[in-house]
């Protein structure tokens, strides 16, 4: 994994843990224990909001140990083991999964759960594209193009044969997601943001049956994709799997996309850009679901991607929200939590703009 060393900071008071603990730890249980000799210099990763991500480097290995945040936190949203388990049974078949090194199930270890895997050295786009990196037309559209092939690559894994089908609960995913996304943001609510009840009944109103049921990220975007630092176009990793499961894939699809802000879109909006895909060429939302469409089958018309990207920006509400309220009842200090309130504000009323849309004939 890599998050690129210009992300990593010195460790947050808040987040620290005993390194000599982990480093004993790893000489004695570690998969591999070549070069994890001595005590590694320990950095964090700044830019998550909600697993725990550090960089821990050795003379001659650099290694990422994941760990949940502290304060309350729903089990499902933070479960190391199983986080270590899809990676770990993925990789075999879609080698842009980091190696897995290490996992800890003995919390007296660091307070938690935690496990290590092999760094991926490459390059991670930003809110913008780095310093020394321009990309044409023709290459941002290539670009675009390989980030929806690489979904839909995912998408084909054999889910049977991995013995990846445990993560996933059957029929009903989409009817699942609405309700337990519903109840996630009532629980973390607090009485400074806006109540989305209209959109959650919206939501339950006009969702559709499962297109299929296949692997998903559930959290796949621009910012989480390592891509070699040669060739900006070729993907060599793809990272933050702690919400990967088995479901749907349109949902999927609309979860990865609710982080799509185009140029001409809506000037608050974009304020909350975190990745290049304005960038002229880039494909637009439309383009990414109509490419997909052609290379799976899982057409949708305009109408009925409205619920998909509702749903995708309701979603991305509900996990900003959780987070910021770790921030208002004090189980974090971290500033950047703070302007999570703003965001989601702004993506209620953007679903219900689109929800106006749908509704006029």
């Amino acid at each position: 994994m890599s998050r690129g060393d210009a992300d990593a900071r010195n460790v947050r008071s808040e987040d620290a843990f005993d390194v000599q603990a982990v480093a004993a730890w790893l000489r004695e249980r570690a998969d591999d224990r070549r070069g994890l000799e001595g005590t590694p210099q320990v950095q964090q990763f700044t830019g998550g909001v909600s697993n725990l991500t550090y960089l821990l480097r050795y003379p001659t290995r650099d290694v990422i140990l994941r760990r949940p945040p502290a304060g309350h936190k729903a089990k499902s949203a933070h479960d190391m083991r199983r986080e270590y388990d899809v990676q770990r049974l993925l990789k075999p078949v879609f080698d842009r999964v980091p190696a897995m090194v290490a996992f800890c199930d003995d919390q007296s270890v660091i307070g938690s759960e935690f496990y290590v895997m092999e760094r991926l050295d490459g390059r991670i786009l930003r809110r913008n594209l780095p310093a020394g990196l321009t990309l044409s037309k023709d290459k941002a559209r290539a670009l675009g193009r390989a980030f929806v092939e690489l979904l839909v690559d995912l998408h084909r894994v054999d889910v049977v044969g991995t013995g990846l089908a445990r993560f996933g609960r059957g029929d009903g995913y989409v009817a699942r997601q609405v309700s337990g996304w519903s109840d996630r943001y009532r629980r973390a609510r607090t009485k400074n943001v806006g109540s989305f009840e209209k959109v959650m009944a919206w939501l339950h109103e006009h969702q559709p049956a499962d297109r299929a049921q296949c692997l998903i990220h559930n959290d796949y975007r621009l910012d989480n994709i390592v891509l070699d630092h040669k060739d900006p176009l070729r993907v060599i990793g793809v990272l933050d799997w702690e919400m990967a499961t088995v479901g749907d894939p349109l949902m999927d699809l609309g979860s990865a996309l609710a982080y799509w802000i185009e140029a001409d879109d809506n000037p608050i909006f974009r304020l909350f850009r975190r990745q290049p895909s304005h960038v002229p060429g880039m494909l637009t939302r439309a383009e990414i679901v109509s490419y997909y469409g052609d290379l799976t089958g899982h057409v949708a018309t305009p109408a009925q991607w409205i619920f998909y990207e509702v749903f995708g920006l309701f979603r991305l509400a509900v996990i900003a929200q959780q987070v910021y309220a770790r921030y208002y009842h004090g189980q974090t200090t971290n500033p950047a939590f703070k302007k999570l309130r703003w965001a989601v504000i702004v993506l209620e009323l953007r679903c219900r703009w689109l929800m106006a849309r749908q509704s006029q004939p």
